[in-house]
């Protein structure tokens, strides 16, 4: 097992708000933790690297602001940019920013870097890039920096109640 993987027992298991939501819906998913260097800004990215998994099948969760005034979550792979036309379209909304990072983790309840779609403490319109239906199973964050959930992306869309839509440039 490679040194930047820890593996822990269920003894030791993480509790967050995204595991517990998991459980009390009886999903079945696994946790994958790994060692988060701090000097690594693109999270995502460096989860597929020490996960040894492809980019394409790890996903980060993105909070944006439609209609200036709503918060939604965008759920794309690491390697991708977001378009905000085409989440503005699929949320129906007229137009889409990222929201202000004091506005994401107070909605969200989870830091940058470690925002989950599971276990918010606010319900929020999601949409999930359609590419994730072509893994049998995708990586999301666990609620925290070092800590990726797997599970299916129909798993995932009904814990989320979503949609599935092309929002990547």
């Amino acid at each position: 097992m490679p040194d930047k993987q820890r593996p822990f027992n269920q003894r030791e298991q993480p509790v967050t708000p995204a595991i517990d939501a998991l459980k009390k819906a009886n999903i079945a998913y696994q946790l994958h933790q790994y060692i988060h260097d701090k000097s690594n800004e693109s999270f995502g990215l460096e989860a597929a690297e020490k996960l040894g998994v492809p980019p394409a099948q790890v996903f980060k969760t993105l909070v944006v602001c439609i209609n200036s005034c709503e918060l939604a979550v965008a759920i794309v792979p690491v390697a991708k940019m977001l378009s905000m036309k085409l989440v503005a379209k699929a949320c129906g909304a007229k137009k889409a920013d990222m929201a202000k990072p004091l506005d994401v983790e107070r909605s969200t309840g989870y830091v940058l870097g470690g925002v989950s779609p599971l276990g918010q403490r606010k319900r929020l319109k999601t949409v999930i890039h359609c590419s994730a239906l072509e893994h049998p199973s995708i990586y999301i964050s666990g609620g925290k920096r070092g800590l990726e959930i797997e599970l299916s992306a129909q798993d995932l869309n009904k814990l989320v109640n979503g949609t599935f839509a092309d929002i990547c440039q």
